[in-house]
């Protein structure tokens, strides 16, 4: 059976617009509650959320449907979403919801889940709660003596606060680092500037003033240049981007030049092989990843196990072959010993322990690798995703022939969003770019008709 609500990330839409609606989160509350109802202890639920202003709209109604299947509540705010999912397991919550549209803009939210392990839901996990759904939910509600409660939990941010500095090496300090945080006004606005103050550091703090509206907008992983501008204009070592819900991590070096995902995984995971800390002899990241990332793990002896795109399926590899270093070149970085999640925030502070370790500039030990040039694009469409159909098939296959074989396309639909996204590697940066371009402009011409 193949998901109808859920895609790569949850469930995500456009606010106050079916399937996020009050009503529909209501009964996503009573499906995925039921679902998790097992046994006659009291069954616990921790809902957190970003910044969002339809945070005001969907946290109650997920709380009138968890309740109404007996289920106690417990509310925590803004929140970052691993914070969620360590509170899960701290709490010994049976389930962890966090209202969260990640890197997209304000009028976007979506629901994420966090099983009782802090692990998000299997596909299995979440086609059974689309089945309860498509069932109906008259014959879930618990009877009058058997409703939840609801509660918040007020020191939430003291407790995530002291999970992620324990991930930070003994002994060590940030001491003489001046350090900007980008908070995209989202979930991480106050906890991020408290923990690397608390670290040491010299911290200027942007991004961290939250209205409801401003959420990723000019700021924040995917919208790096007021970062960059701030590490100019105040002398900084370094800046972190942090996306909506802080599972996102891009670094900028002091020169103001981009850090991706790659580049931080190979700075960690070499790191780490040196240190004896790195399982696997290897990290797991996304088909996305680029060819130079893997070449360079290679010259290490290190390998680069690729899964389908999305954090959950480069967990799900990480858990099954003992890997614990894995991530995607988005920014989400997973660090098994630490998290079940990607965590932007101790993603950074493995990168600002290097820094201190090394005593040397952030452009020399974050940028590791040449990479091959890469160009993504996406495609918006409506309706049935349009990839299967001949036109789009043979522009593909002519783009693979003029890569050459160190070349590659990869045409996905997006898990988050209504987009086709076109990747293109390869050698000449200008053969990617026109590659790319065709493909794309083939896919419009299909997309309209």
């Amino acid at each position: 059976m193949t998901a109808k609500y859920f895609g790569t990330d949850g469930i995500r839409g456009r606010a106050n617009t079916e399937p996020m609606s009050a009503d529909t989160a209501l009964r996503i509350g009573m499906a995925a509650g039921s679902h998790f109802i097992k046994g006659d202890h009291r069954h616990r639920v921790v809902i957190g959320k970003d910044t969002r202003l339809s945070g005001y709209m969907l946290e109650p109604a997920l709380q009138a449907g968890f309740v109404s299947v007996g289920m106690d509540v417990i509310l925590v705010g803004p929140m970052p979403t691993p914070a969620i999912a360590m509170l899960t397991r701290s709490l010994r919550a049976d389930l962890g919801v966090m209202l969260s549209a990640s890197h997209n803009p304000y009028h976007d939210n979506g629901i994420k889940f966090f099983g009782p392990d802090g692990f998000k839901l299997s596909d299995e996990a979440e086609v059974a709660i689309e089945a309860r759904l498509d069932r109906g939910i008259n014959d879930l509600r618990a009877g009058p003596d058997k409703l939840g409660r609801a509660r918040r939990l007020d020191d939430v941010v003291g407790r995530y606060t002291e999970f992620v500095k324990q991930t930070f090496p003994r002994g060590l300090s940030l001491d003489g680092l001046k350090v900007v945080i980008d908070c995209a006004n989202g979930a991480a606005y106050k906890v991020a500037p408290e923990v690397l103050w608390e670290l040491g550091a010299d911290v200027i703090p942007v991004g961290v003033s939250p209205n409801g509206f401003n959420i990723n907008k000019d700021c924040g992983s995917t919208e790096t240049g007021y970062l960059s501008e701030q590490i100019t204009t105040h002398g900084a070592d370094i800046g972190l981007a942090l996306d909506g819900d802080a599972d996102r991590l891009i670094v900028v070096d002091e020169t103001g030049l981009v850090i991706d995902g790659d580049q931080i995984m190979a700075v960690i995971a070499e790191r780490w092989a040196k240190t004896g800390d790195l399982n696997g002899n290897g990290v797991v990241a996304t088909v996305m990843s680029n060819k130079g990332f893997e070449n360079y793990l290679a010259s290490k002896g290190l390998n680069l196990i690729r899964t389908q795109v999305g954090d959950r399926y480069v967990v799900e590899r990480m858990q099954t072959d003992g890997y614990n270093v894995g991530g995607e070149q988005s920014g989400h970085i997973i660090l098994g010993d630490f998290a079940t999640t990607g965590d932007g925030l101790i993603a950074g502070l493995q990168i600002l322990a290097s820094l201190a370790q090394e005593g040397r500039l952030a452009s020399e030990i974050c940028r590791r690798f040449e990479p091959y040039p890469q160009r993504t694009e996406s495609v918006r469409f409506s309706g049935v995703c349009p990839m299967d159909v001949s036109v789009l098939r043979d522009a593909i296959r002519q783009g693979e022939a003029q890569l050459g074989e160190v070349g590659r396309v990869l045409i996905r639909k997006s898990g988050t969003e209504p987009v086709i996204r076109i990747m293109a590697e390869g050698e000449d940066e200008g053969l990617v770019s026109d590659v790319v371009t065709d493909i794309a402009e083939v896919l419009r011409q299909v997309v309209d008709g």
